[in-house]
């Protein structure tokens, strides 16, 4: 059986260690140099960016997110096996791991990690299909000829020099199609890797659950539960047409992927739609100068992640959850794109201006949508505020002195509010 070592990249024949070096982080399988579609997941990207930049934290339980009211971001394995996972609130994490450090996210440091890992992609295959910041499907059909290697020896590659050069792991799943491998790159985390072939498609999913199905959430599962459907097994019992009389457009999409087929090709121009941050308080706000210096930063962390995009955006939106939970949602349409800060910022404070505030709040989120390329962007100038487009060189100007000299070097005064 087709087999590759993780360690050397060594390819030989079935065996417990690689013959080459010795190591046993080996990959086996009958259709190993046969398939291309693979997806790729960093392992506890943000927690593992955060140990890479403080060794002290390395043997330590880290936990991403905001204060004791926020959310996890992400946490490390060693906190994952307290239990601790994605989405939980933070105060439900320091139960199970009381002795987390938390870490509080620097979105821009991680963005340009998730540049770093993408362009080491790009070197393999033009066909890249980004989810988020620590994920991706590759397409890496043809490429054999180009690099002399098969797909399994590249993507066996990539994750050895993404350790290497930047100090990040990852796992691989690989498969003939981007269901199968994102669900092959989940099966052995972290520093896996790996492979669901055509041939035991069927029986692989026969007695998995469905809930595996990305896309599947609680109420969807709850759904499927009320008629009995458990599994894959469960759902193949089904006829096409009942399970379309069901559930629509989905029931067609579960009959196809309950078979382990997905005819969805790996699309490298998949559109960004929207640029947002949000914050929750520790402590719920009610003072609208307290408010106005988070408003103020999450435009700036907006503005930031639009000029790395090269984006611009011609809506603004203001979030705003009291603290009864109730949600308030502002929009604003400007007159062009922009990814000024400035611009943001003040469209944000007067969405918040017009609206009532009878109760404090205990989160604030700013976003940018209806996007557009920058170079189209920040053109026209404001009639109504004729020291605008001198805002925007300043703006320009900071950026550039931030770029040379990091980002604490220029800090706006309603900033440290």
């Amino acid at each position: 059986m087709p087999a590759l070592c993780r360690d050397c990249l060594h390819a030989f024949d079935t065996g417990r260690r690689c013959p080459a070096c010795g190591s046993p982080r080996l990959t086996s399988h009958p259709e190993l140099w046969d398939l291309s579609i693979a997806h790729m997941d960093c392992d506890a990207f943000y927690a593992s960016v955060e140990k890479r930049d403080n060794p002290a934290l390395r043997d330590k339980p880290v936990i991403i997110g905001g204060g004791r009211r926020g959310v996890v971001s992400t946490a490390c394995y060693i906190a994952r096996i307290k239990g601790v996972r994605s989405a939980m609130p933070m105060f439900q994490a320091l139960k199970l791991c009381p002795e987390a450090v938390v870490v509080k996210g620097r979105m821009d440091v991680y963005a340009a990690v998730s540049r770093q890992i993408r362009a080491m992609m790009q070197d393999l295959t033009p066909a890249i299909e980004p989810l988020s910041l620590d994920e991706a499907f590759l397409d890496l059909s043809g490429t054999a000829r180009l690099h002399g290697a098969a797909p399994a020896v590249l993507l066996a590659r990539l994750v050895k020099r993404m350790q290497a050069e930047l100090g990040i792991t990852g796992s691989i799943g690989l498969s003939h199609n981007k269901f199968l491998a994102k669900l092959a790159s989940d099966l052995d985390k972290p520093r896996g890797f790996s492979v669901i072939g055509k041939a035991e498609t069927m029986d692989f999913l026969r007695d998995k659950p469905v809930r595996m199905i990305w896309g599947i959430g609680e109420a969807g599962q709850a759904s499927l539960d009320k008629v009995g459907i458990r599994t894959f097994a469960d759902l193949r019992r089904w006829d096409r047409a009942d399970l379309q009389a069901r559930f629509g457009a989905m029931g067609d999409r579960l009959w196809h992927l309950a078979r382990g087929e997905d005819h969805r090709r790996v699309s490298p121009d998949r559109a960004v739609k929207s640029i947002s941050t949000e914050t929750t308080f520790s402590d719920d706000i009610a003072d609208p100068d307290l408010l106005d210096g988070h408003i103020w930063r999450l435009a700036e962390k907006v503005a930031d992640r639009a000029k790395a995009k090269g984006l611009a955006g011609r809506t603004v939106t203001l979030k705003l959850k009291r603290d009864d939970f109730r949600l308030v949602t502002r929009r604003q349409t400007l007159p062009d794109g922009t990814q000024i800060a400035d611009r943001i910022y003040r469209a944000a404070r007067a969405l918040y201006d017009q609206a009532d505030h009878p109760r404090p709040y205990r989160l604030i989120g700013v976003g940018l949508s209806d996007l557009v390329p920058a170079d189209t962007a920040d053109r026209s100038g404001n009639l109504l505020d004729p020291q605008e487009a001198r805002r925007i060189a300043a703006e320009r100007a900071t950026d550039a002195i931030r770029a040379r000299f990091g980002e604490d070097a220029i800090l706006k005064g309603r900033a440290l509010r």
